[in-house]
């Protein structure tokens, strides 16, 4: 398999990942990147998903629904090759509140990987570029091909 195929079917299994979750539909996200290990999927801004109407501000919840999200795809996308993967833990910090009417994307990263557990780091960003929304880091279960 060429490298170019390898990551076309890494963004095709991140794509089916992401249309299976009926809540990840409803709230619009899109994958914007996949590589090894790595995934960035973007949550646009809708007044279907504001926390608080006075400000304007997307719920946090919303918010921890994308980086679990990215989270997952990107142990999905590890070379070690992970056929599925649940989250087992995932602390969140929020660091600011996102921009109204501003896109939220979500970068993962799987940085590590044994027999039973994968371990993610992740950042959310609005459009304003300010630093990040929200920081992450998990656990997610793997199985693997027997």
């Amino acid at each position: 398999m060429t490298n170019d195929s390898i990551q076309d079917a890494r963004a095709r299994a991140a794509r089916q990942f992401i249309s299976a979750l009926p809540h990840c539909r409803a709230l619009g996200m899109e994958l914007q990147d996949i590589a090894e290990g790595m995934a960035a999927i973007s949550l646009p801004w809708s007044p279907d998903l504001v926390g608080e109407p006075s400000t304007g501000v997307i719920h946090g919840g919303a918010v921890s629904t994308l980086m679990d999200t990215c989270g997952g795809a990107a142990v999905l996308s590890h070379p070690a090759s992970p056929i599925s993967t649940a989250t087992m833990d995932l602390r969140i910090d929020y660091m600011r509140a996102a921009r109204p009417n501003q896109t939220i994307t979500a970068r993962a990263t799987c940085h590590h990987v044994t027999r039973s557990v994968a371990f993610v780091r992740a950042e959310a960003f609005d459009e304003d570029g300010e630093g990040p929304v929200a920081v992450a880091n998990g656990a997610f279960t793997v199985s693997f091909p027997k």
